[in-house]
């Protein structure tokens, strides 16, 4: 399982997991619950690239959101994983 800290969020971590260029597991430590249940649930089975594309940029407070948290966690994750 990956780990993400998120910054500027009321979620404090991300933990994923990856195969196959697809997210299978998704959970947000913390932040508003419905939200982040929902934005894991849509994101399971969705390739990683889609999921970029579809929530970086996302903003609520502070320039960023939980969404655009997991999309920068999932550019770190294709950084640390070339070949994903």
């Amino acid at each position: 399982m990956e780990k993400y800290e998120t910054h500027g969020t009321c979620s404090r971590e991300i933990m994923f997991d990856v195969k196959d260029h697809k997210v299978t597991s998704v959970k947000f430590i913390r932040g508003c619950a419905g939200n982040t249940q929902g934005v894991a649930k849509l994101a399971i089975g969705r390739d990683i690239d889609e999921l970029i594309e579809l929530l970086g940029g996302i903003e609520c407070r502070n320039g960023t959101s939980c969404p655009d948290q997991f999309a920068r966690a999932l550019i770190e994750y294709k950084k640390t994983h070339p070949d994903a």
